[in-house]
């Protein structure tokens, strides 16, 4: 029977409502903070579409009394460095930094995020920002055709909407809405503070303590549904033509277990790699090296809090997508129909432990996989990976396989030169 590692790290919930997350890493000098919130695309509501994005930038605009670009400097004045990034489920901010600049830099991260003044100005400057990033996707075909199979396969959950919003409801914004969204969302209830390097447990807790104190007054807003997109039951299609297109794309996808069902979706990343990941898989193997029917081939499986996604994705010339497609479902047919070897499944394992041991060595990894976790599910979560990839058995796999892929029931995007 597999053991499963012990959580590595100290789970703290402060009077306030605030969880911290702290893992001691003595050999090392550096400090990660990584600040979760569940503030991401799926709790905006009419008219606050594609504001969880556009306040990640804006939160960086400064406070009453840190102005524009301060922040900035200072953290890169002492070689660290900052980030951000917004997705459907959370927006997470975060430091990199030397241990002895911890006290001065993680309350000005604070500050940032519960004082956010958000000045009118600033505000219809960085808009401009944000529609160009808006224009500058729709000029990407990847991305293009990532984002219609995402509608047609989110035809009801919020997945479905771009996290980017569009033109339309961006200049529909206004600083106040985006405060009322801020003041409302950014509480201790739905912030997570991840540390992990270099500092001591009880060094970490009085930081934290003293820098996310004042919170701004809530507002009300309408509260998210939760709940998991509907099945397929026929094979949805989108066909789409651009100029200048040298290569047709052609991505299908399938909605999985949330992460709740996280035994499941573990099997579902064992399937992904089955399928084609490396020379060998059997997806890559046939129409890659074998027909050549394909430049290129991949798959994927994006855990996320409800309906979780499947991918097959393929670049090829235009005549090949219907003999492409029809490939694909008769794997997925094979796949349900025949057990898989054990040939096929340690190495599917091996590949994707390895893949978890090498993205948990440094702060920052182990910092984004803890607030990842716990901003989702459960921090706990995080560690038990490896255990649920190699207790997966192939016939297991085989009934994941006819529960999720079906090759009668999926969503596909087309992609061919006009």
């Amino acid at each position: 029977m597999q053991t499963v590692a012990a959580f590595p790290a100290d789970i703290i919930r402060l009077n306030n409502g605030l969880t911290v997350i702290h893992q001691h890493i003595p050999a090392t000098p550096v400090a990660v903070v990584d600040v979760w919130v569940r503030a991401g695309a799926i709790v905006e509501q009419a008219p606050c579409i594609g504001m969880a994005h556009f306040l990640e930038h804006m939160i960086f605009k400064g406070t009453n009394t840190l102005g524009p670009g301060v922040f900035d400097s200072h953290i890169e004045n002492r070689g660290g460095m900052t980030n951000a990034a917004t997705s459907h489920d959370y927006a997470h901010f975060f430091i990199t930094t030397a241990v002895a600049d911890l006290p001065d830099s993680l309350p000005l991260l604070a500050e940032l995020l519960l004082g956010a003044s958000i000045p009118d100005d600033e505000f219809v400057r960085e808009r401009d920002v944000v529609l160009e990033e808006i224009r500058s996707s729709s000029d990407n075909p990847d991305w293009l055709a990532f984002q219609a199979l995402m509608e047609v396969v989110y035809q009801e959950h919020p997945y479905g909407r771009s996290v980017l919003g569009t033109e339309a409801h961006l200049m529909q914004h206004s600083p106040e809405i985006m405060r009322q969204f801020h003041s409302s969302h950014y509480q201790p209830e739905n912030m997570t503070v991840v540390i992990v390097g270099g500092v001591e447990r009880d060094f970490a807790l009085k930081l934290v303590s003293e820098a996310f104190h004042t919170f701004p007054t809530p507002q009300v807003c309408p509260p998210k549904r939760s709940f998991a997109e509907p099945p397929m039951i026929e094979v949805r299609r989108r066909q789409m033509y651009l100029p200048r297109l040298e290569q047709a794309r052609l991505m299908m996808g399938w909605t999985g277990p949330g992460v709740e069902q996280l035994q499941e979706g573990c099997g579902l990343d064992l399937l992904s790699v089955l399928l084609a990941e490396g020379r060998t898989s059997r997806l890559v193997r046939e129409l890659r090296e074998e027909k050549e029917l394909v430049q290129g081939i991949s798959c994927n499986f994006s855990l996320q809090r409800e309906s979780s996604l499947f991918t097959i994705s393929a670049w090829l010339d235009s005549h090949h997508v219907s003999e492409v497609e029809a490939i694909i479902c008769d794997h997925l047919c094979y796949l349900q129909q025949t057990p898989i070897s054990n040939a096929e499944i340690a190495r599917a394992k091996r590949l994707l432990c390895n893949d978890y041991a090498f993205s948990t060595e440094t702060p920052i990894q182990l910092a984004g996989l803890y607030g990842y976790y716990h901003t989702i599910s459960e921090a706990e979560k995080a560690v038990t990976y490896p255990q649920r990839i190699q207790s997966c058995q192939p016939e297991y796999l085989r009934c994941l396989a006819s529960q999720y892929l079906s090759p009668n029931y999926y969503a596909v995007t087309v992609l061919e030169p006009l």
